[in-house]
């Protein structure tokens, strides 16, 4: 990262960022990705995934179904849309 981008995200505060899935591409310039999390449960001590699905804007349109991607907390884009694509960690095959 370049010592001004360091220094834009440390003025801004830190953002929260997720990895997950992709399982939607039919917008345009969006996609919908699913995050996993693994929760301890309170009584059965059982680790269980919990998801959820968050839509993130991807200006180029570069993501497929099955990608696994980081994206990023930004300003609300629309009423449903808070988070954009950072970057593509993984293709599917």
């Amino acid at each position: 990262m370049s010592e001004a981008a360091a220094t834009m995200s440390e003025a801004r505060g830190l953002r929260k960022t997720r990895v997950g899935v992709v399982v939607s591409n039919k917008m345009q310039k969006t996609i919908v990705v699913r995050v996993e999390r693994r929760v301890k449960h309170p009584l059965f001590k059982k680790y269980i995934k919990r998801s959820a699905k968050f839509m993130a804007e991807d200006a180029q349109n570069e993501c497929n179904i099955g990608d696994r991607v980081r994206i990023m907390e930004t300003r609300p884009l629309s009423k449903n849309k808070n988070w954009r694509l950072v970057e593509i960690i993984e293709r599917k095959k």
